[in-house]
């Protein structure tokens, strides 16, 4: 049985998390809830419908030092807002391609993140932009960098009785770039066979966020600065920087193509956000 409640404010919402024991779920655009939901018909949920709340804050808020996004936040405006294009491009080049464009007019940047999946999209560009996750729940608000957000497939460090209320990226240093690129077995609304993004600071440090290669979109560990013009420097240093990709096999793609793309990926990643054209 599912019940459904809109609460007029955030304290109001905690309070329904709290009394739904376990079973409640924050609701704002729910493309990736609604479904699960109908898949589990037996299972007892409440669905928190949040967006209305009184005391929510703005959907994008800039500051001088970060974007803060709200639980509002939807693909779509992400996806043509040219100020973040300007600062986060692999984040709005991974915004464009959440579902289709019905799905990206309803789906939350900070739903994607809650939702936890291995391949979501914005995972690999929110971590090679160091986004942070803050937590509200009755008690105040904690934060974490959403490195440590990720648990496992569906799990998250958001407990029971806590929505999450804001994502903060900090705005880049001047010189510093990013790339996306995502492979799919089709176009729409297939979910990533693998996709990677890349940061790359003015100094050729490289790092690369990775997604569906492990339980959990991975953060890499920044390399030593290199020239992104010199192709056997980049291809040494996405296979280094890749080497911590585990994937599985599954009904999207084998174990093995997935390491092989990966450093594909990878390296159009590092090309794309130092701005090179790839040698054909």
């Amino acid at each position: 049985m599912v019940q459904y409640c809109r609460p007029r404010d955030l304290s109001d919402a905690l309070e329904r998390l709290e009394e739904a024991n376990g079973r409640g779920r924050v609701l704002v655009g729910g493309t990736d809830l609604l479904v699960h939901v109908r898949r589990q018909p037996t299972e007892p949920v409440v669905l928190i419908d949040i967006k209305t709340a009184s005391d929510l804050p703005p959907a994008v808020e800039i500051t001088d030092e970060l974007v803060r996004f709200g639980p509002t936040a939807v693909m779509s405006s992400l996806a043509v807002d040219p100020q973040l294009r300007a600062w986060f491009p692999a984040l709005v080049d991974a915004s464009a391609v959440v579902g289709s464009v019905a799905i990206r007019n309803r789906a939350s940047l900070i739903g994607n993140i809650c939702n936890a999946s291995p391949a979501c999209d914005t995972a690999p560009a929110l971590l090679v932009h160091d986004a942070r996750v803050t937590i509200l729940s009755q008690d105040g608000t904690r934060s974490m960098p959403l490195t440590d957000f990720f648990l496992a497939p569906g799990r998250t460090a958001c407990a029971s009785g806590e929505l999450v209320i804001a994502l903060d990226v900090p705005i880049p240093a001047n010189g510093f770039r990013s790339g996306f690129q995502r492979l799919t077995r089709r176009r729409g609304v297939d979910l990533a066979t693998v996709s990677a993004a890349a940061g790359v600071t003015d100094r050729g440090v490289v790092t690369l966020g990775l997604g569906a290669v492990a339980p959990t979109p991975l953060l890499t560990a920044e390399s030593a600065p290199i020239d992104c013009a010199d192709a056997d420097q980049v291809a040494a240093v996405v296979d280094e920087l890749t080497a911590v990709a585990n994937p599985i096999s599954d009904v999207r793609a084998g174990r093995e193509y997935r390491l092989a793309m990966t450093r594909v990926l990878a390296k159009r990643a590092v090309l794309a956000a130092a701005q090179i054209e790839e040698a054909s």
